[in-house]
């Protein structure tokens, strides 16, 4: 046969080892190319996670910064700016819960989530600018904080241990505050929280009231001398009078229940007796205060009302306290807290946010201060001045002139002038009259919300 012939059995094969070959070369192909990509994507891999690896820090710095920047944020849309608005505290990095001013008028204590109590100086509360001196509260934070009589201790209500805690104030050779440090503990004794602390003027005891019913009346060391039960379903406020005699609770109950903590002449305790009620409100009250005198007294109530009380009453002979004002104000459902001021012209109400300015010779309302804090107000309170509101419901503490102050003693000695007997009383209550007019024209511009 010639070379260039082929038997027809022979094409089948080669055409079936060339399909062969092809295949194989095509899957040759394939996993080449599967193991470039394999190893590129690797090496893609590894070059991710070496920028990563580098690039942490600065991404954990630009999470700090974001997070920085939205509180930053939060905070400058929860400023509050007003007319009337004297200074910011500003010293806590978490929400203040409780202040209190001592008993010689120099100094503020506020308490914070933040594990710190801040002792501000505050002889001059219209500067922009305060210093505070930090106390530490190891291993848990205060609630709740009340100055001794004597101004050289503060007492401190321990959240986790639910007991008090007094810390002593060193005093530098300048008159400044020192270092500050825990002198003891009480035995801890209420089952449920407690909600109110409370020191008397005269030094005589300590009063701590916890969200069930109880209320404790303590030593100065720490031992129990009297228990009250107040009946109340619950207890939501209670305080100890400024004069140092009475201690009061109101709650669920439509009332407020005034008790005398009595000592006898050498000072040893006696008893404790119910002196008076302040009742009318057709809902539990909220909250209540004494004015600088403990002879008035204005409460606040679920029933969408503030009263105003005469109490310096001959309980003994069973003279009830005489009801002087009977005000609605907005409440929007939240808990609302009640200050009254020293001189008992001026009443403050918060609720929420809100704070709603009254005076107590008519009932109107002065003012209006909106969107205070950007928390619910935890505390308020009058100045001993009677110059300037102070609240707190974040972690700033706002020092409000008392504007509606002026307003309300201008108004209380107009009806006195034209009471007065004689020309020289009535010349000294226009002497008044020209110095709130004087104070009042510095702040004319807000008076207003």
């Amino acid at each position: 046969m010639p070379a260039d012939e082929q038997s027809p059995e022979s094409v089948p094969v080669i055409a079936v080892t060339a399909a062969v070959g092809a295949v194989v070369l095509l899957l040759v192909l394939l996993c080449n190319m599967g193991r470039q990509k394999q190893e590129e994507e690797r090496e893609e891999e590894e070059q991710e996670e070496k920028a990563e690896h580098i690039s942490e820090p600065q991404k954990t710095s630009k999470r700090r910064e974001q997070r920085a920047a939205g509180r930053s944020k939060k905070e400058q849309k929860a400023t509050f700016s007003h007319p009337w608005l004297s200074c910011s505290l500003k010293s806590h990095s978490q929400p203040v819960l409780d202040m209190d001013f001592s008993a010689n008028g120099k100094f503020l204590a506020s308490c914070a989530e933040d594990r710190t109590v801040v002792v501000w100086g505050i002889k001059e509360l219209d500067k922009k600018e305060h210093k505070g001196h930090r106390v530490n509260v190891e291993l848990d934070h205060a609630t709740l904080v009340k100055f001794s009589p004597d101004s050289k201790a503060i007492v401190l209500n321990l959240f986790a241990a639910n007991a008090i805690r007094v810390m002593k104030l060193a005093r530098k050779s300048d008159g400044g505050l020192g270092n500050a440090e825990a002198s003891f503990d009480f035995k801890q004794h209420h089952k449920e929280e407690i909600n109110c602390i409370g020191i008397s003027g005269n030094g005589r005891f300590i009063m701590t009231c916890a969200k069930d019913t109880s209320i404790v009346i303590w030593d100065l060391k720490g031992e129990i001398l009297a228990q009250i039960d107040t009946r109340q379903m619950n207890n939501s406020h209670a305080a100890v009078s400024p004069c140092g005699r009475f201690v009061g609770s109101c709650g669920f109950t439509p009332d407020v229940k005034i008790w005398e903590i009595c000592f006898d002449k050498s000072g040893a305790f006696k008893e404790v007796t119910r002196a008076f009620e302040l009742k009318g409100h057709q809902a539990g009250v909220y909250s209540f205060a004494f004015s600088d005198g403990s002879n008035r007294m204005a409460t606040v109530s679920k029933d969408g009302t503030w009263k105003f009380w005469k109490t310096d009453v001959e309980y003994k002979k069973q003279q009830d306290p005489y009801l002087l004002l009977t005000v609605p104000y907005t409440h929007n459902g939240h808990y609302s807290r009640i200050a009254l001021s020293p001189d008992a012209r001026t009443v403050a109400i918060a609720t929420g946010v809100d704070i709603a300015l009254f005076n107590t010779v008519n009932g109107d309302q002065s003012a209006t201060l909106s969107s205070v804090h950007s928390s619910p107000i935890t505390c308020l309170l009058f100045d001993p001045t009677n110059h300037f509101l102070l609240s707190t419901g974040d972690k700033h503490i706002h020092v409000v002139r008392n504007v509606a102050g002026y307003q309300s003693a201008i108004l209380d000695l107009n009806e006195k002038v034209q009471k007065a007997n004689g020309e020289a009383m009535k010349e000294r209550i226009r002497q008044q009259i020209k110095q709130y007019r004087d104070l009042l024209s510095t702040y004319e511009n807000g008076s207003t919300s």
